[in-house]
């Protein structure tokens, strides 16, 4: 992406921000999905951000995506888990593995926002182990019938297409993977409000009883769902890490302004030197991550540019591993020292660290919990043989 065209999103990223914070907070206080997240980010031309121009997209390169997606996460966790769910593991997986025609038939629309993108992969019992997945599928004329339950799914609420994976029924094979239109008879959803934090963000779950799927919409090769699903993890997990970033700098700057109007003891609470413990603790944070963060985006652009290059992918996929796990408890921390420093007013959530707080706890879950992370880069180190699952 030239420097133009990336000046150019990163405006239009910035225009998006501005309009939607007072939206997003009057959404937050009110508990309820923040409907004008897909809306402003049509407006502004954000739903194509990774599609290439000949599908409509804006054809950026991942480190101007995660700048792109660092500016969100100032907004909000839930504002920037939309965006993630779209096109980090929603738009990514078809345009890696979709063939010509899938390509055609949804980039483009998802891009414009006449659909919305989801991936279902996680199972009430198949989490950080997606090989425990009950969805099941057979072969039926042409086409696929699914049946199964896919739990605490970004977006799958409103979303018209899912990427979601299977078991051949009687777990006889591997996984396939599938794209889904969710408008068929048989698919059932349900949104999940009962939630720690992000309620501007839609969760939800759903269930496929005999749900017919062409057989034009196997994404990829049957038994390549695996692959697939852990090749887009590696997307998503970038994607949450800049979130994070973007999350770390919204806390620094809150916690600065409040800090130098805040006057206790005859003076600004920044003139307090505990105080500025939490100040500089945030700053490092900010840091360290924004270092992390871009460092594995750079990765992910060498191995995007040779695709062939085994040690350029094991690279970006083990510093995405880092980037996310870093950055995702360096977000919690910066959040928690945010509301430290607004004392009692950051326990309301009507300011913003302690939405931060709430929101950002679900990154050390979501895209890979830092227990499965800390053994992806403990067997980086150790060697594959010290693998914990094999």
């Amino acid at each position: 992406m030239n420097a133009a065209d990336q000046k150019r999103l990163l405006g239009d990223v910035e225009a998006f921000c501005e309009e939607i914070r007072p939206v997003e907070e009057l959404c937050y206080v009110e508990h309820r999905f923040n409907e004008q997240v897909i809306p402003l980010a049509h407006k502004h031309n954000l739903l194509g951000m990774i599609l290439p121009a000949a599908y409509g997209g804006r054809d950026a390169d991942t480190v101007t995506y995660v700048r792109a997606l660092t500016r969100i996460g100032r907004e909000g966790t839930g504002v920037r888990t939309f965006f993630s769910g779209h096109m980090s593991i929603g738009e990514y997986p078809i345009l890696t593995w979709g063939t010509e025609e899938q390509k055609r038939r949804y980039l483009p629309a998802a891009g414009r926002g006449d659909k919305v993108l989801a991936f279902g992969l996680t199972e009430p019992e198949a989490g950080s182990n997606p090989l425990e997945m009950q969805m099941t599928y057979e072969r039926r004329g042409e086409h696929f019938v699914l049946n199964g339950v896919k739990y605490l799914i970004s977006n799958a609420g409103i979303a018209t297409t899912i990427v979601t994976f299977a078991y051949p029924k009687g777990r006889r094979g591997r996984i396939s993977a599938f794209i889904l239109d969710t408008r068929g008879p048989g698919f059932a959803c349900e949104d999940l409000t009962a939630k720690m934090g992000m309620p501007t963000a839609n969760t939800a779950m759903f269930e496929l009883t005999d749900y017919a799927v062409p057989a034009a919409n196997l994404l990829g090769q049957e038994g390549e769902g695996f692959r697939i699903a852990m090749g887009t993890l590696v997307s998503g997990r970038l994607s949450v890490a800049a979130g994070c970033l973007g999350v770390i700098e919204d806390c620094l700057a809150e916690a600065v302004t409040y800090a130098k109007d805040r006057q206790q003891h005859g003076k600004p609470i920044a003139k307090h030197q505990l105080v500025q413990e939490h100040i500089a603790a945030i700053e490092m944070h900010r840091f360290a991550t924004e270092s992390v963060v871009f460092r594995a985006a750079e990765a992910k652009d060498a191995s995007n540019r040779e695709p062939a290059d085994g040690d350029l992918k094991a690279r970006s996929e083990l510093l995405a591993a880092q980037a996310k796990l870093f950055a995702a408890n360096a977000a919690w921390d910066a959040a928690d020292r945010a509301v430290q420093v607004f004392g009692g007013r950051g326990w309301s959530t009507l300011y913003r660290p302690g939405r931060h707080l709430q929101d950002v706890r679900v990154c050390r879950i979501y895209e890979g919990t830092d227990e499965i992370l800390k053994l992806r880069v403990a067997a980086a180190v150790l060697g594959k043989e010290y693998e914990a699952y094999k």
